[in-house]
């Protein structure tokens, strides 16, 4: 097997709950014998750059010639938070590589002994029809509170070999998650070894880059991302949104004497994307115009509408197509619309609008992700003040201050007619292919 040339890991001083990950199955240790080991906790504590090694090197000292499995919400989550950075650390411990993506595979050898680490997704119920039927001397699940409770346990179940044993990471969801429940909260019972993380567990952050993950967080997100608590998500949803996020329609429209727009955030808008979402019981249909900064530093709500009337498709598309040249006479940097997939006859309805009257803009359907992440990306934003809106767009400032969690539920935006949900929907739907970079410029201090 050839070695992969990539650079090679700078290795940091483990804290003593990273070292317990790489030695709990060892012979001198009280837990050899135990089932497996959860590690929960915070973000950046160091769970995952400590627990993945370790589940190799645990894998390559016991076994020869066996399957494992490498689980994530999905496989390019699970590359992007563990694979990438698990090359680079077998390559420091001496192993020898394969990696064939098209199979989900990882063959990783030390010259005497040879194991195989297939890649899967647990993204919903049915991710568990993928890992049926395999033979596995053991499995590492990452952040294992975000899959589906039948993939987790078919994948537990397929780990039949003496000696396989469980890795679990994870940061908290709410105290009534199933797996808090069923497995940390009676980890002793199950002989699995159970530790906390903190920030304060990963010695290679600073103070100041733990300052400002503080920062990054309010409310519930703290709560669990910092402090590394399963708490509920009750009350208010967007605490961090205050007055300062909101731009007076006049400034934003203000011009010097030659005609330019004065507001700095305005002129560097580069890119500008549409959400639409579709009325339906008790919800209207919502279009959201939102302007990006050069580098996608900021985000800015620059236009709404909201349709509360019944209205028939016809009419809809009328409505659709003037709000659309009332955008792109403003911004002419408009480029791509994403609509509420559910609704493919009204988005047909809209790209024949569009292209009947010669306008070039193209038409995609949302990603609509987990609600819980968008959430989280605005509340971000908002609590950085990397997130703005123009004061005339009443209609989601006032859904931004009315919008609750559903009470008895983990992480359910209350949606029941008596908050406007819709304009909230259109605003994430317009900004979610670029949530991820504009968290990841963050994190790397950008």
């Amino acid at each position: 097997m050839k070695l992969q040339k990539k650079n090679s890991f700078k290795w940091q001083p483990f804290s003593e709950k990273q070292l317990k990950i790489q030695t709990w199955w060892c012979d001198a240790s009280p837990y050899r014998d135990w089932d497996g080991i959860i590690a929960d906790g915070s973000v950046r504590s160091g769970k995952t750059v400590s627990m993945a090694p370790a589940f190799v090197i645990w894998a390559m000292t016991c076994f020869d010639e066996m399957d494992f499995a490498l689980c994530g919400k999905t496989v390019g989550s699970l590359r992007r938070n563990v694979i990438n950075t698990l090359k680079q650390q077998l390559i420091s411990l001496g192993y020898d590589y394969e990696e064939k993506r098209t199979e989900n595979l990882i063959a990783i050898t030390d010259g005497k002994r040879t194991n195989y680490f297939y890649q899967f997704g647990g993204k919903d119920e049915s991710s568990q029809d993928l890992i049926q039927g395999m033979t596995l001397a053991g499995v590492l699940l990452d952040e294992v509170a975000l899959m589906p409770q039948s993939f987790v346990e078919q994948a537990m179940a397929r780990c039949s070999v003496p000696g396989s044993k469980l890795w679990f990471n994870c940061n908290p969801k709410g105290p009534s998650h199933w797996f808090k429940k069923e497995y940390v909260d009676v980890a002793k019972d199950k002989k699995l070894l159970y530790l906390h993380f903190t920030m304060k567990d990963n010695l290679t952050l600073t103070p100041e880059v733990r300052e400002r993950y503080e920062r990054m967080y309010t409310g519930v997100f703290y709560a669990r991302y910092v402090l590394g608590l399963w708490v509920t998500a009750e009350g208010k949803i967007y605490t961090p949104f205050k007055k300062e996020n909101i731009i007076p329609v006049t400034d934003w429209y203000a011009r010097d004497e030659e005609g330019n727009y004065t507001h700095p955030l305005r002129k560097k808008i580069s890119v500008v994307t549409m959400g639409v979402d579709f009325g339906g019981n008790k919800s209207a249909h919502a279009f959201n115009l939102t302007g990006f900064t050069a580098g996608f530093n900021e985000l800015v709500t620059l236009k709404e509408k909201r349709i509360l009337e019944d209205v028939t498709p016809n009419e809809l598309e009328e409505m659709f197509l003037e709000f659309v040249r009332d955008c792109i006479q403003e911004y002419p940097q408009l480029s791509t619309i994403y609509c509420d997939s559910a609704e493919q006859v009204l988005i047909r309805g809209f790209k024949t609008v569009l292209r009947n009257n010669g306008i070039a803009l193209s038409v995609k359907n949302a990603r609509k992700g987990e609600i819980i992440d968008r959430i989280r990306f605005y509340c971000q934003m908002m609590n950085q003040m990397r997130y703005f809106i123009i004061s005339d767009c009443k209609e989601t400032i006032q859904a931004f201050e009315d919008a609750v969690w559903e009470e008895d539920k983990d992480d359910v935006r209350l949606d029941d007619g008596s908050t406007n949900i819709d304009s909230l929907d259109a605003q994430e739907y317009s900004s979610e292919p670029f949530m991820r970079t504009m968290i990841d410029l963050r994190k790397k201090g950008k």
